[in-house]
């Protein structure tokens, strides 16, 4: 069981790129773009060509994101 723990944690990824940001949120690549251009979701890192997002700040995105339509 811990072995199994142990691979999954180290199957999920620190960041995401913008593809993988795109299936998330069901929605095309050029529209992550977007959002991250006019800030409207918290802004990822360029390692290189490839601009990656932080798993956790988009976790934390959404759950501020429900808040906020909960309310």
């Amino acid at each position: 069981m811990k072995q199994s723990l142990a691979l999954s944690a180290a199957a999920s990824p620190a960041y995401l790129t913008t593809n993988e940001v795109a299936a998330r949120y069901r929605t095309v690549p050029s529209t992550v773009r977007y959002w991250r251009h006019t800030g409207y979701i918290p802004g990822g890192v360029k390692r290189g060509r490839r601009v990656l997002y932080s798993v956790a700040a988009l976790d934390a995105w959404d759950a501020e994101q429900t808040e906020a339509g909960a309310a």
